[in-house]
């Protein structure tokens, strides 16, 4: 069972600063390496905000394929109206609930709901009732979250410069 599944904005954060491609592949091989032992994933609908990139992040994930980004399947289907009644229920605008709905972020959380997964996202709570935040839908739905920093601690992640990388 997958233990974290992450959100679009951990990997386009990762690229454009603290862990670009040209310089810290390893958290990337990390990553590779995580979801082949079954801890990390994401879910379709985020490859498919990556590929509207087209650019080295839509390359990587396209070759993540399946694997990485998992498809909905019928656990998530019926958690889904669970989130769309938690969103409709708490105040949210209109404009806000239709926005959260189209998005990956809805079927993020709803496939941490149904596989009991931790929902992984550098979003942090907000009480505003114009965007629906992922730690928001994840508290009201008692889905864990965390930061990928989090994540990675926990993980025991390390990005170590090995002898003759050129370190100063």
């Amino acid at each position: 069972m997958t233990a974290y599944l992450i959100d679009t904005n951990v990997f386009i954060q990762a690229k454009n600063l603290h862990y670009g491609f040209d310089f810290c592949p390893a958290f990337w091989d990390w990553l590779v390496k995580a979801n082949r032992s079954g801890r990390v994933a994401s879910i379709e609908k985020v490859a498919e905000e990556l590929n509207a990139g087209s650019d080295e992040l839509a390359d990587w994930a396209a070759a993540r394929g399946d694997g990485f980004f998992l498809r909905p399947d019928e656990a998530v289907a019926s958690a889904l109206p669970s989130v769309s009644d938690w969103a409709n229920d708490n105040g949210y605008a209109d404009s806000a609930v239709s926005t959260f709905s189209k998005a990956a972020d809805y079927w993020l959380v709803a496939h941490g709901l149904a596989h009991d997964c931790t929902v992984v996202t550098h979003e942090v709570h907000s009480d505003s009732t114009s965007r629906i935040k992922i730690p928001n839908a994840c508290i009201g739905l008692n889905v864990r979250w965390m930061s990928p920093y989090e994540m990675l601690r926990r993980e025991q992640a390390r990005f170590v410069l090995g002898c003759g990388t050129g370190a100063a």
